[in-house]
């Protein structure tokens, strides 16, 4: 079993930065992407940000040039770093891996997720 423990969350001003961090626990094997998705209240949730294990990287549209992740394979963490926040970035955010075990298995992991708070 595979836990991801988020930390991070909390309440900025418009205009600050937060970074969110995510650590796998537990029996981890391989893990391949790893990403933080959001979801606002009302709304469905949506990928943030995903990076692979190999670095390559993806952002929404409404992120790009603000929101940067990475990752410490080694240590099976993913960051987020969130700049210039705006008052539509609040939501619950959750990170994500895909794992595979000893066998090939793969399964998808989720966080119980972090809240973040953009006051105007």
């Amino acid at each position: 079993q595979v836990q991801l423990v988020e930390s991070g969350g909390g309440l900025v001003q418009a205009g600050g930065s937060l970074t969110l961090s995510c650590a796998a626990k537990g029996t981890v094997f391989i893990i391949n992407a790893m990403g933080w998705y959001r979801q606002a209240p009302g709304k469905q949730r949506e990928l943030v940000a995903g990076i692979t294990n190999d670095g390559k990287t993806n952002y929404a549209d409404s992120v790009k040039g603000r929101f940067t992740i990475s990752r410490d394979s080694a240590k099976n963490t993913v960051d987020l770093q969130m700049n210039s926040l705006k008052p539509e970035d609040t939501a619950v955010y959750y990170c994500n891996a895909q794992h595979f075990n000893e066998y090939g298995d793969g399964m998808v992991y989720w966080g119980k997720g972090t809240l973040v708070t953009v006051s105007s």
